[in-house]
């Protein structure tokens, strides 16, 4: 009978955590694409705008920015690349982004398991670059990555921010 019961308890948390996980605000996505055969994937929480200011209010100017929703964006490279003609060896990253009208510093993280970026550590960062942020008229509704033959473009509410990625 305790077996029944224990059974019963792990079937029915199992059941609610996956389906808590399927109803998220903010889903997990993935893309996974390749760039001078490096393979690349990055995994992230993607909000949607709902009506809100996105850059400058719901993401403030000037502060460390998970780069999507709930954990920490992920990047995961094949092979050493540059990134804005800067070396990033492979491996597993968390991503962030200090965005600003001018430029933003795109973050590779070391610590690739983070909740957010609560615990974001500057001492983990393996590499920074500034990009200057695009802005358009079109408006994205959820956050998305999108992977093409030579770099990686962010897209959300009326902003992209793109750079180049290039095999090492």
């Amino acid at each position: 009978m305790k077996k029944l019961i224990a059974l019963f308890l792990i079937s029915t948390f199992t059941f609610n955590f996956t389906l808590a996980q399927k109803n998220r605000a903010s889903p997990k996505e993935s893309t996974k694409g390749k760039i001078d055969q490096l393979d690349v994937t990055i995994v992230y929480g993607s909000p949607s705008v709902k009506g809100r200011v996105i850059w400058g209010e719901l993401v403030p100017f000037d502060k460390i920015w998970r780069a999507g929703a709930n954990e920490a964006t992920t990047f995961e490279f094949s092979k050493d690349v540059e990134i804005e003609n800067k070396k990033l060896p492979a491996g597993k990253y968390s991503f962030f982004v200090i965005p600003n009208m001018e430029k933003s510093t795109l973050i590779f993280n070391n610590d690739a398991n983070q909740w957010g970026a609560y615990k974001y550590n500057i001492d983990k960062d393996q590499l920074r670059v500034d990009v200057k942020p695009s802005i358009s008229s079109d408006q994205i509704e959820k956050l998305v990555y999108e992977i093409d033959q030579s770099n990686i473009l962010l897209k959300w509410s009326n902003w992209g921010i793109s750079f180049d990625v290039k095999a090492d």
